[in-house]
């Protein structure tokens, strides 16, 4: 997921730096939308809204090889990442656009899968992207959806700095109009856009990480994100932090990093929605 202000109804507070896109890259069609692909058939069309680099995206497009998958992102500065990956993939059937999921540039009943993931809570109107979604999709179509909820970020050992940073970025993300807590809201957000409670199969995900591979990559991608990101800028900006602040958020997550026994766990809303 990449979104970018502009033209369009969202503001990501993180922006496309390149520590925001290396954990983007790192999303899998595997380890972040596993939910979905046991309801996939070899000839379906898809709509990725949020695509950002496109790795989730191309693993759809391989999994479709009679069908057709579009990624769409509204911040056309990382659509080029995307499309790279799909070549260098060599995935033919995909192809890559802008626009904005408020608004979105397609007939009604266009695709037989519309997905997201980790979009929908950066969007202030959510339901109406979810309504947007719905309405692009074929009936008997599935749009399917997944969020993290971000009070449910774990970190052992225990550090105030990083119970601080968490509450920096719930003040941070709200003050722009999104929602970090989506996940345990999609449930009644999908039904609020206008599923019937019976169409909606709800579920939850995870992310662990906890080998030494993991806390690297891991903690050092936070540690520059919180200082070098939009959301530096947007933290410092709208009075919530100082630079020292996040120079201190930043040394926490490198400390946690560096421990044998750091563990780091989450949980996500998913949704499965029968159109």
């Amino acid at each position: 997921m990449a979104l970018e202000s502009g033209n369009t109804s969202t503001t990501y507070v993180s922006g496309h730096h390149e520590s925001v896109l290396r954990s983007h890259s790192w999303r899998t069609a595997a380890n972040s939308a596993g939910y979905l692909l046991n309801s996939l058939l070899p000839h379906m069309h898809i709509l990725d809204v949020g695509c950002g680099p496109g790795t989730i995206t191309a693993d759809l497009a391989a999994l479709v090889p009679d069908g057709y998958v579009t990624g769409l992102d509204s911040a056309p500065s990382v659509l080029d990442q995307a499309r790279a990956t799909a070549t260098e993939r060599n995935i033919k059937n995909v192809e890559f656009t802008d626009g904005d999921i408020l608004k979105l540039d397609f007939p009604d009943d266009s695709f037989d899968v519309v997905h997201a993931h980790q979009l929908v809570q950066h969007v202030p109107d959510h339901i109406e992207a979810l309504r947007e979604m719905r309405r692009v999709c074929r009936p008997g179509g599935i749009v399917a959806c997944r969020e993290l909820d971000f009070s449910t970020m774990t970190f052992y050992p225990d550090d105030e700095r990083l119970q601080e940073w968490k509450e920096l970025w719930l003040k941070v993300s709200r003050s722009h109009g999104s929602e970090p807590n989506a996940g345990r809201r999609l449930k009644a957000w999908a039904h609020e856009a206008g599923f019937d409670w019976s169409s909606i199969t709800a579920t939850t995900g995870n992310w662990c990480y906890n080998t030494p591979e993991e806390r690297e990559w891991w903690s050092q991608l936070w540690a520059d994100r919180v200082v070098a990101s939009s959301f530096a800028k947007n933290a410092v900006d709208g009075g919530h932090a100082t630079e020292a602040d996040l120079t201190r958020i930043r040394e926490a997550f490198l400390a946690w990093g560096a421990r044998e026994d750091a563990w780091y766990g989450d949980i996500h809303g998913q949704v499965l929605c029968r159109v």
